[in-house]
């Protein structure tokens, strides 16, 4: 009989929050995968160079994360943490404000902006579903991808293309260049693509979800952040996307992202089939919501799906993109920051979460 999946949950609070993470690690199996005599890469999520709650990677998972590593004999020459910015978000502003870059510092690892690196031409052995279709000048990828080791960190949040976003999605940053946003109407099929592409280029994929706090609404940044006090971890992108959407109240199955995935023998995505260690979590269900827009959102997928789809390629593709960057940040970063999420990040600061935060 085949080995079932495997899924660590932990409850946590901020006094034990590093050791934690190197309890919850050591669960779910991770020397099983991540080894000493290959380069790991950490890849960092960043979904705001603001600091949002729920939004980025935390700095308590990054530092669990590496401390756990370097316990157990890792060299800090072997470990880079990897960050890529996107149309709309400056991942180097949002390092220093996410607080990534001092824990980075802190423990003498490697540090890079994949964009800064060198990319290089790649045919994925494995059949694509839709991203020779969107690129059809061939993929090109970080070279210093090929041969090593990979730990995302995402965070428990939702999105408002995929209805939750995990480990899965955190390669869509690193695997892509930044005209990844091309892919956003078939997004779903291209997270399938991606994860057979990291199973041919890293020996080991692992994840470590940070859900201390959580976003719940129009995510990846407009959210309604909940301390939630989980962590999750596991060598399987598709079951901890699973377990972490069934938290969340969604039926992982649904999601097309993880049934397809499931479907095509990437990683279990049902439930059912996945063991989860740790602690209880058999009857969490947050009821976060979905479908939810933001009118930015809202906008997007009339490109995408609506009555601005024939219209699509011009929008989006061809010398008036930047009107969409600019609408975006204008929309996050002038509207609705200052007017909304200004008190959310308020409210979330008088937490013990927050105080945590602001002392890194």
């Amino acid at each position: 009989m085949a080995q079932k999946s495997k899924v660590a949950v932990l409850y946590t609070r901020p006094e034990t929050v590093i050791e934690d993470y190197s309890r919850l690690m050591r669960m779910a199996g991770y020397r099983e995968v991540i080894s000493l005599e290959r380069q790991t890469l950490i890849k960092i999520n960043i979904s705001w160079q603001l600091f949002y709650p729920a939004c980025s990677t935390t700095p308590w998972q990054l530092d669990g994360v590496i401390k756990t590593l370097l316990e157990d004999g890792f060299s800090p020459n072997t470990i880079t943490a990897a960050h890529n910015r996107t149309v709309v978000v400056d991942d180097k502003v949002g390092e220093v404000n996410n607080k990534h870059l001092p824990v980075v510092e802190k423990h003498e690892i490697g540090n890079v902006h994949l964009y800064e690196e060198k990319w290089i031409p790649y045919e994925p052995k494995a059949k694509m579903r839709v991203l020779l279709d969107i690129f059809p000048e061939g993929l090109r990828i970080p070279e210093m991808f090929l041969g090593a080791d990979i730990i995302h960190l995402p965070t428990v949040k939702t999105h408002v293309f995929t209805t939750m976003t995990g480990a899965m999605k955190n390669a869509f940053g690193g695997l892509l260049t930044e005209k990844r946003h091309w892919t956003h109407s078939v997004i779903h099929e291209t997270l399938v693509d991606l994860l057979a592409i990291q199973k041919e280029i890293h020996p080991g994929i692992f994840a470590v979800m940070d859900g201390t706090l959580a976003g719940d609404g129009p995510g990846p940044r407009a959210m309604i952040p909940h301390v939630k006090n989980v962590i999750l971890a596991s060598s399987d992108q598709v079951a901890i996307d699973a377990i972490a959407a069934k938290m969340m109240g969604y039926d992982p199955m649904s999601l097309d992202f993880i049934r397809i995935a499931h479907e095509s023998g990437l990683g279990t995505g049902n439930p059912g089939e996945i063991e989860v260690v740790g602690d209880d979590i058999s009857g969490v269900n947050w009821h976060f919501a979905q479908g939810e827009n933001t009118f930015a959102s809202w906008g997007q997928k009339m490109i995408y799906h609506g009555i601005f789809k024939p219209f699509e390629k011009l929008l989006l593709r061809t010398f008036l993109v930047p009107w969409s960057y600019a609408a975006s940040r204008l929309y996050h970063d002038v509207y609705w920051y200052p007017l909304i999420g200004k008190k959310r990040v308020e409210e979330i600061f008088e937490t013990p979460w927050g105080k945590l935060f602001q002392n890194y």
